[in-house]
């Protein structure tokens, strides 16, 4: 349990620590972007990783207990959670890395649902299978990606703000980080055509295989 603590301690300093504070600007300036860019890559890689092989090695210590009734609530939101994922990581968005040039580009597909969608899909995740698996080490396992998904989107605003200053408030006016709280107070409005037809399809194929895979590479079926 110790590696497992260290683990989320490592991987939520890196990305909350680091990366979107003043000693980030202070490291691409000591390494160049792409020194640092590799650099931080490589950590979170090593801390995914640890992260991952320290939950398999970790003994099973009941909190609340499997929520068997949790089940269909989480099949129900892990389909919002995909879309947002899968469809984030394939939409040209400013807030992504090397995407900065987009920021004067107005928000359009999923940007305009959320400025962080893939950001906001891995804090639903995390926090769904949180709930659902009521046992220590899954607690501290999925509430280190909840605190860097959903305390990453403010970092990320910070640093935004730092780089381009006057430049950055009309995007994030335009947009927000909460899903449709931008398209609610009028500041933009829902396209889902705008989203394109094969980025729907992707995130509902991977919901699906998600499903259908859940059993046997997790060992824990969601479909009958």
């Amino acid at each position: 349990m110790l590696s497992l603590i260290l683990a989320a301690l490592f991987f939520i300093g890196i990305h909350l620590g680091i990366s979107g504070t003043r000693l980030r600007d202070r490291a691409v300036a000591a390494l160049g972007p792409g020194g640092y860019s590799t650099a931080f890559s490589l950590a979170s890689v090593v801390g995914i990783v640890w992260l991952i092989l320290a939950y398999r090695w970790a003994p099973y210590l009941p909190t609340w207990g499997l929520l068997l009734w949790w089940r269909p609530v989480a099949i129900l939101l892990m389909l919002p959670a995909t879309l947002l994922v899968v469809i984030g990581l394939v939409t040209p968005n400013p807030t992504a890395v090397a995407q900065e040039k987009r920021l004067a580009e107005p928000p359009t597909g999923i940007v305009r649902i959320t400025r962080h969608p893939f950001l906001t899909g891995v804090s639903l995740w995390a926090l769904v299978h949180l709930i659902g698996n009521g046992d220590v080490a899954s607690l501290v396992f999925f509430a280190a990606f909840a605190i860097v998904g959903i305390a990453g989107t403010v970092s990320i605003d910070a640093k935004r703000l730092r780089l381009f200053g006057a430049a950055w408030p009309g995007f994030a006016a335009a947009t927000s980080i909460v899903p449709f709280a931008a398209i609610a107070a009028g500041r933009n409005q829902f396209r889902p055509g705008e989203i394109g037809a094969w980025r729907w399809v992707a995130g509902l194929v991977v919901y699906a295989l998600l499903l259908g895979g859940h059993g046997p590479i997790i060992g824990i079926p969601l479909l009958p």
